[in-house]
């Protein structure tokens, strides 16, 4: 629950910090922080589940519910994706005053997350 935790104090961080600089990827780094708490909580549900005992067919009807795992994986992946190309456009906005970088970071995010996306939806758990 750390992690959930921590991904609160992100995401609050990250959005305030984008708001206060005008940066569309750091916005969107923080709002994917909240998206990872919900992954996050969902997962330790699904722990929480199986250490409790519950039987293998619990376990795995609500491993088919949540997509829990599999999609908390997902979740990670494309949260470096998005963190790789937020520190670029900063950094490329930082050092040479490239204004755009950092909306172009922002959107060059948005394929390799519908990919993840649609790979995390069209796989069977």
């Amino acid at each position: 629950m750390a992690t959930v935790g921590w991904n609160i104090v992100e995401g609050l961080v990250a959005v305030s910090a984008g708001a206060l600089a005008s940066s569309v990827a750091l916005n969107a780094f923080g709002i994917d922080s909240f998206a990872e708490t919900a992954s996050g909580a969902v997962v330790g549900w699904r722990l929480r589940t199986e250490q409790r005992g519950a039987d293998d067919a619990a376990i795995e009807h609500l491993e088919r519910r949540t997509g829990a795992l599999r999609a908390d994986a997902y979740e990670t992946i494309a949260c470096a994706w998005l963190s790789l190309t937020t520190l670029a456009g900063l950094g490329l906005n930082a050092v040479f005053g490239w204004w755009w970088a950092d909306p172009v970071a922002a959107l060059a995010i948005v394929p390799l997350i519908v990919r993840e996306g649609l790979e995390g939806v069209r796989r069977d758990p």
